[in-house]
């Protein structure tokens, strides 16, 4: 009798310490549509599994502009939340105001400065320590491409700049749009800079995009960039001004149009149409860009707070999201591919495969490099700058090479 008295007593303290060691976390996010929300809820079940609640602040608008406005109103009344989706040198923008948290004992546990490279780990630092977890890898330099209509054109997806255009010709000839493309600031620039890479190369990209070095934004290789970007133009069609990205892809989907030149999450636009990677579409770096690797990182910052709990708790949700269990779930449903190395890809499908080998490759080469287009490189004001000089110039008949590389190079000074 003692002795059972003894085992409820002893479940009985068992149950009291876990109730005292579980917190509340509460997390603002804008992953509302589809995969997204399934990524999420697989974040929360993750937490949830630890014993902690969670508390989920999801605020439309895929860009995240939104939430990033609430953002500022909560941290400003003293509300902050545990975490945060933010990305690229915002985290740093947000530790220099001190109102993040150092998770550095978090990052030394679980061995974070092994399992990310470098260049992503660094985004994730300030003043050397952990400010934020990076979820997952989108890659930007993709190309997409319909096999039907690159056969019916006779034409081949192209690895180099000569290679496209010779196929957008063919493409052309055939009665069929080379190039799906939607008329947005940002979608102009993804083109930019994919072609920036495969023109330049990964230390031109770095020069002139990430260090703003104006020598290089002035260079003989920038106006041959220019060029070639805006000989792109001249294969999308007259109904691309305005258009969203995923209404672009869906032109490829049906063979309206040839190729596209857009991120991963292109992607699940083919799969939720029921199509196949190496079947129906084809997956294939950027021309030129094989051997490099332009990525965007969803990440999350965490905040100071002062429950001891939901510290608990908020260190608790730093490591799982880095966790194999999650990385895998995760961008199983986002369609990305998980940010550590040497992550299991037995249940990804070939596009995620070959971006993930692609991914550890440019890792150890130096030709891992952060999207401009996608707030990953430089500061808010200078990538709204050069985005607005580099779109003018996109949709301008009378902006000359020269013209477009001076003001892209007088943006990049902007603070």
């Amino acid at each position: 009798m003692f002795a059972l008295r003894a085992g409820a007593v002893m479940v009985a303290a068992m149950v009291s310490t876990m109730a005292a060691q579980a917190g509340e976390v509460e997390v603002l996010h804008y992953w509302t549509s589809g995969g997204e929300a399934k990524a999420a809820k697989a974040l929360q079940a993750t937490l949830q599994a630890k014993g902690h609640s969670w508390k989920d602040f999801a605020v439309a608008g895929g860009g995240g502009d939104s939430a990033t406005t609430v953002l500022k109103s909560r941290v400003v009344s003293g509300n902050a939340p545990a975490a945060a989706q933010i990305k690229g040198p915002s985290i740093q923008e947000w530790a220099q105001e001190g109102v993040l948290a150092d998770i550095s004992d978090v990052a030394a546990a679980n061995n974070w400065d092994k399992l990310l490279p470098p260049v992503v780990a660094n985004v994730m630092k300030y003043k050397g320590k952990y400010v934020a977890v990076p979820v997952n890898v989108h890659r930007v330099n993709w190309l997409w491409a319909n096999p039907e209509a690159f056969k019916k054109a006779g034409a081949k997806v192209p690895t180099n700049w000569d290679e496209f255009f010779a196929a957008a010709d063919k493409l052309k000839a055939a009665g069929i749009i080379p190039v799906a493309h939607g008329g947005q600031n940002w979608q102009d620039f993804t083109t930019f800079e994919s072609v920036a890479l495969g023109v330049g190369g990964a230390d031109f990209y770095k020069k002139a995009l990430v260090q703003l070095d104006q020598g290089s934004l002035k260079s003989d290789t920038m106006k041959k960039v220019l060029t070639t970007f805006k000989r792109i133009k001249g294969y999308t069609d007259k109904n691309a001004p305005g258009r969203d990205w995923n209404l672009a892809t869906a032109m490829v989907i049906r063979g309206e149009a040839g190729m596209q030149l857009m991120g991963d999450w292109a992607k699940g636009e083919f799969i939720a149409a029921g199509k196949k990677p190496g079947t129906d579409f084809v997956c294939a770096a950027a021309p030129g860009t094989a051997k490099s690797f332009t990525f965007n990182i969803d990440s999350f910052a965490l905040f100071k707070i002062k429950n001891e709990a939901n510290v608990k708790a908020q260190k608790d949700l730093a490591a799982a999201i880095l966790a194999p269990e999650f990385q895998e779930v995760f961008n199983l449903n986002k369609g990305s591919i998980p940010v550590r190395l040497g992550a299991d890809m037995s249940k990804f499908d070939d596009c995620a495969k070959l971006s993930s080998k692609d991914f550890v490759d440019t890792a150890k080469s130096g030709s891992l490099v952060p999207s401009v287009a996608h707030g990953m490189a430089v500061s808010s004001a200078a990538e709204g700058a050069i985005k607005d000089a580099v779109s003018n110039f996109w949709n301008s008949d009378k902006q000359t090479v020269e013209d477009a590389m001076a003001k892209i190079a007088s943006a990049a000074k902007t603070k």
